[in-house]
């Protein structure tokens, strides 16, 4: 009877064991990833499963899956999340050239959105913009200075965007071998640079060759590097809408490239083709078409209310939704969302990790490094603070709030350009504000007067984000987001005008912007120009640093400044042909590349140079540079190849480029290192990459136009 009744008993106990046991596999953290993955897909009902596809997605409470929304922002700082550490906008990053401090900011960055998730989330707060999922960077090619959302960017060249998009993408995600610290995207795929006013319905139409070693150098890049998601963008490319896409999603990303992450849909994307492109009659055909196509996550509604429509319709199976949830469910995982937080090295982040002095002084550094010294008459810069004793720094921006933290920004304290010159000076110095000039009157100015009474006049002059910038966010942008023309204000260079007319002592002109302005329209009449982008919170600080020399600028543009728009092709023409430094010879203001330092730099080779290469061989030279001026400062080497003479070929290319910073007087060793395989183009007759034999030239030096050192070779 006792041995019936153990029989019985093991019999009760053996399918409840078996049954924990098969609960706990995707809460085990000691299993495999996809294992657990496909133990929590197995556990949902198709209705639970849809209602994860959308980017607010549903809580289920019985499996212990946290309501989730997945739309986070990080551009240059944690973004529409309070208080955190606001840097230089991405351009204005781009223009340091320095891959390795844009790591630093990224980890700083995903620093503080874990910090500010542990605390959100502490107190049951499952807030948008507070998540660990960031739809940054933005790795477009800004092709056109029209473009608002070009300030997003890491400027016009394929190769700066890529090494600078891959730093971003280390830093945010982290180095730890199993957990995520942050998730990044990379967006907007692919062939997207405006018209913002269009955007929604343009088809871009380009050949494979300007597809490949343009458009998408980028995004394959940092796909080779982990990057954890891809965003499908808003237009058409060669007709197919970016996020029902076979050949960008299928074929390309998925089966060509192998990509393992997640694909987001650019927000309402899935509405526009059956609204505005028009390429399928409704919305359910969109969301099976999405589905199939590789798209996991919708920045909307549709998926949640289509999906299941589209499988009753038999254009979906339930193994499709399946695969769209677990490669979403696959980034919640390596977050760490359903393991124990201690587990979690990224656990411990609180508030002394968002905004503090350490991470203050970084982004000063940054925006130390970001701006551009345009023209510096009679070296009038730096300015002697024991020669000038009274300031007055004027003009429409010096105070601008805006003007400091581009767009997709934090909030919290900021040092306005005011600001950081009279903490510079100290008590001892006298330093007037006058806002000089509004944004349309081109007749009646102040400050004038009280100008002519100092050393020195600082005007603070440009655009901002209110001027240049997404569709709906660039509210004052004549062409809904976009510019019409690359000039400033009317009524800034009328104000700056009257002022060289009326004042005879030193003007300094700084200028903000995100990309590519009409300078020749001011230059004129300043002594020097300083280009400060957006610079962040810390770009009082910075400017100060520059305007009296704690500092030598060493910012290089990471765009062409274009002389005219008249030279470049229409704005809707996506061919390469004329477009950026690559494929442009005609007049410029300055070139790809282009800053001036307080100092000067000499390069010298170092030894032999290899003139013959094969395909699998790497470049290499070394050369030293030498600081022959009379300040400390940082060089920016940048390497260009000129191509044999084949159609279709560049003008020349970017391959490599590195900063180093020399004191005055001495010298410091940079190498620079290409593999020939970097040299490759794209075949459209084979239809795949070729390296082609010829004679090749290395070209270095400090803009796309200088040529410090020329070094001839052939590829066999």
């Amino acid at each position: 009877m006792k041995t019936r009744f153990c029989y019985l008993l093991a019999l009760f106990f053996v399918p409840i064991i078996a049954s924990a046991q098969q609960k706990t596999i995707y809460k085990d953290s000691k299993q495999p990833l996809d294992a657990r993955v496909k133990d929590l897909v197995s556990r949902l009902t198709l209705e639970e499963k849809i209602a994860l596809l959308g980017y607010q997605s549903k809580a289920v409470p019985r499996l212990g899956i946290p309501a989730y929304n997945w739309w986070n922002e990080a551009l240059h700082g944690v973004a529409r999340a309070g208080e955190a550490t606001i840097f230089p906008q991405a351009i204005g990053m781009a223009a340091t050239f320095n891959d390795d401090l844009l790591k630093q900011v990224s980890t700083v960055i995903s620093t503080e959105a874990r910090a500010k998730y542990n605390l959100s989330t502490g107190m049951g707060r499952r807030l948008q913009y507070m998540g660990l999922t960031f739809w940054t960077p933005n790795i477009n090619i800004f092709r056109d200075p029209r473009w608002g959302r070009g300030q997003e960017t890491y400027g016009e060249d394929p190769f700066l965007t890529s090494r600078m998009g891959s730093a971003f993408v280390k830093g945010l995600q982290g180095d730890d071998p199993r957990y995520l610290k942050a998730s990044a995207t990379a967006k907007h795929y692919a062939v997207h640079s405006g018209p913002e006013a269009g955007r929604h319905e343009f088809n871009a139409i380009i050949d494979q060759k300007d597809l490949r070693e343009t458009y998408l150098y980028s995004f394959k890049y940092l796909v080779d590097g982990g990057v954890e998601s891809i965003m499908c963008a808003y237009n058409r490319v060669n007709d197919e809408p970016c996020c029902t896409s076979n050949t960008l999603l299928k074929d390309i990303l998925m089966t060509e490239w192998k990509f393992k992450g997640h694909v987001v849909t650019d927000c309402g994307a899935l509405d526009d083709i059956y609204l505005r492109h028009k390429t399928q009659p409704d919305q359910v055909i969109v969301a099976a078409e999405a589905i199939k196509a590789g798209v996991d996550l919708d920045c909307s509604t549709l998926l949640q209310n289509d999906v299941m429509k589209a499988v009753k319709r038999k254009l979906l199976k339930v193994s499709d939704v399946d695969k769209a949830l677990s490669a979403t469910l696959r980034t919640q995982f390596k977050l760490g969302f359903y393991d124990d937080a201690s587990l979690n090295p990224y656990h411990g982040y609180g508030a002394d990790s968002v905004h503090n002095p350490q991470h203050i002084a970084l982004a000063r550094k940054v925006a130390q490094q970001s701006m551009v010294l345009l023209k510096n008459n009679n070296n009038i810069l730096p300015l002697s603070k024991s020669k000038y004793s009274s300031y007055m720094v004027i003009g429409p921006n010096a105070t601008s709030y805006d003007a400091l933290i581009g767009n997709y920004h934090g909030t919290g304290k900021v040092v306005n350009f005011v600001e950081g010159i009279t903490a510079a000076l100290g008590p001892a110095a006298r330093v007037e504000y006058d806002l000089g000039a509004d944004n349309r009157d081109t007749t009646h100015f102040g400050g004038i007067w009280a100008a002519g009474n100092a050393d020195v006049t600082v005007a603070v002059l440009g655009l901002s984000p209110v001027n240049e910038g997404e569709e709906g966010d660039a509210f004052l942008a004549p062409g809904g987001g976009d510019r019409l023309d690359i000039s400033l204000p009317a009524s800034h260079i009328a104000f700056l005008k009257r002022l060289r007319r009326d004042v005879k002592k030193p003007i300094i002109a700084v200028i903000t912007a995100g990309s590519d302005i009409d300078v020749e329209a001011i230059a004129p009449y300043a002594d020097a120009v300083i280009l400060a982008w957006y610079p962040g919170e810390q770009g009082g600080n910075a400017l100060a640093d520059i305007l009296f020399g704690d500092v030598s600028p060493s910012g290089h543009l990471p765009v062409t400044f274009y002389k005219a728009l008249s030279n470049l092709p229409d704005y809707k023409d996506y061919n390469m042909q004329g477009h950026t430094y690559r494929y442009y010879s005609g007049p410029v203001q300055y070139p790809f590349g282009f800053g001036m330092s307080y100092t000067k730099f000499d390069y010298a080779t170092i030894g032999d140079f290899k003139t013959t290469y094969k395909a699998a061989d790497t470049i290499s030279v070394s050369i030293d540079i030498k600081n022959t001026g009379g300040y400390n400062g940082d060089e920016v080497v940048q390497a260009y190849i000129q191509y044999p003479k084949i159609d279709r070929m560049p003008v020349k290319e970017m391959k490599a480029f590195k900063r180093v910073s020399v004191i005055k007087g001495a010298q410091q060793t940079a190498t620079i290192r290409i593999p020939v395989r970097e040299l490759q183009k794209w075949d459209l007759t084979a239809n795949k990459w070729k390296i082609y034999p010829g004679e090749y030239k290395l070209v270095l030096g400090s803009n796309s136009q200088e040529e410090k050192v020329g070094l001839m070779f052939t590829i066999d």
